[in-house]
């Protein structure tokens, strides 16, 4: 079976990766005043330089930063949005868990009180960081959340009514910001974009569908308008763009916020939604299983999260491939790669595992795919 030559790669990855403890100190230190905004740029950009250098020598096709500008997966980028302010002394709490307990976890807080707009390319500078020092085999990739991630937590009521009475405004400069997001990164230089979602996954589960009732949304059919608006953001994007959205669970210092299968919103997901690839969560039986991807269309790629980022544990490569096999029941196997269920590190802490388990991980999917499809 020949290799893909255009991503999602046969292996490739979700993007955010450990941060060394040596930049978690750095971050402390500037958190502080002992060192100024340059110092700690600079030793993000040698961490960088080491996260492109183990993704390039495990054998992977693409690269990211590992988000390590960031604090969050998300909230950094929706932050930079003009019309969007973070609230203190507020917050929505989300419960996290693993097999270990719970975890009420408190992000921070955010209120739309002006109108959505892109003051500035948004990850700009953090893009061309990456793009100038990757080598020609490599693709660099840049990951931002999608659009509902501005709308899901807080629901209508983190929108401020008098700038927008009628949501439907709300939603239309949302998704021109969005799509002028695009064109910038793309005038960058970017031909891999990925939009983050928990939300297509959250709503899988019932107790997450209770919560769009509770702040006022519609649970049946909140996912529809997600995706219609996903699709209006990236209406009109250039050819040569491959977009995928990686749609997560909760991944949380290795805990996660909802459980279910694909299949309350695998039909209007996989035929509707205008992107090319899907980066899937299947890790555990929390995910569910395959029989949802019976709907994804010809000419649409599934990344098969098989390979968990919460556990250090290797898994076994014939019980990937056996996994992959048992996918390709529903899914043309030429429509499938693999890759981690998540990032590695979707917050600053990071998930409960060492660099040489995240690196053994990596390599492993890369051996495994070249043993699948050659």
């Amino acid at each position: 079976m020949p290799a893909r030559t255009t991503p999602p790669f046969r292996a490739d990855h979700v993007g955010s990766l450990l941060r060394p403890k040596w930049l978690l100190q750095a971050r402390d230190d500037h958190k502080a005043g002992r060192i100024d905004d340059d110092e700690l740029r600079g030793k993000e950009g040698e961490a960088i330089l080491e996260a492109i250098a183990m993704q390039r020598d495990v054998g992977l096709l693409s690269a990211t930063d590992g988000e390590f500008r960031r604090t969050s997966w998300h909230m950094d980028f929706i932050y930079s949005l003009a019309g969007v302010s973070q609230v203190e002394g507020e917050s929505i709490h989300v419960q996290f868990r693993n097999e270990e307990g719970e975890y009420d976890y408190a992000p921070p807080a955010m209120h739309v009180d002006g109108r959505i707009g892109l003051r500035e390319t948004i990850f700009g500078d953090a893009f061309r960081f990456l793009r100038d020092n990757v080598d020609e085999r490599i693709m660099p990739k840049l990951t931002i959340p999608s659009p509902s991630m501005v709308h899901y937590r807080g629901g209508n009521s983190s929108i401020d009514q008098s700038v927008y009475p009628d949501v439907e405004q709300f939603w239309s400069d949302l998704a021109s910001a969005y799509h002028d997001e695009m064109q910038a990164v793309y005038d960058l230089g970017c031909r891999y974009l990925q939009l983050d979602d928990t939300s297509l996954a959250y709503v899988n589960d019932p107790k997450q569908r209770e919560h769009i009732a509770e702040i006022g949304g519609d649970p049946e059919h909140l996912h529809e308008q997600y995706i219609a608006n996903f699709n209006r953001a990236i209406e009109g994007r250039p050819d040569d763009l491959t977009i995928t959205t990686h749609l997560c669970r909760g991944n949380n210092q290795s805990m996660w916020a909802a459980e279910g299968g694909y299949d309350f919103v695998a039909e209007a997901l996989f035929g509707d939604l205008n992107v090319d690839g899907y980066f899937l969560e299947f890790d555990d039986e929390r995910s569910g299983g395959f029989e949802p991807l019976r709907f994804v269309p010809k000419g649409k790629v599934v990344v098969l999260g098989l390979v968990t980022t919460k556990r250090p544990e290797l898994e076994d490569k014939d019980m990937l491939k056996r996994r992959i096999e048992a996918a390709s029941k529903f899914v043309d196997l030429d429509q499938l790669c693999l890759s981690p269920q998540c990032g590695f590190s979707s917050t600053w802490e990071g998930n409960k595992l060492t660099h040489d388990d995240q690196r053994a991980k990596l390599a492993l999917i890369v051996e495994t795919a070249a043993e699948v499809w050659g």
